[in-house]
């Protein structure tokens, strides 16, 4: 994972701790899970936009 060891990820984790506080860590932990499913989320393209025109009936163009 990324060239880490296990001593390298508790390294990084009481650093964070020691920044943070233990209080702030789920709220940290929780806006870092929402970050992931969004990026994962917009790299599939289920969010895609449809730019597609929609077909003007008669009687509801605009008058521009």
């Amino acid at each position: 994972m990324f060239g880490f060891g296990v001593t390298e990820l508790v390294l990084i984790l009481v650093i964070i701790m020691v920044i943070f506080g233990a209080g702030k860590l789920p709220e940290i932990g929780a806006g870092l899970g929402k970050g992931i499913k969004n990026f994962k989320k917009a790299t599939t393209g289920e969010d895609e936009i449809d730019v597609t025109p929609e077909k003007i009936e008669e009687g509801d163009e605009d008058k521009t």
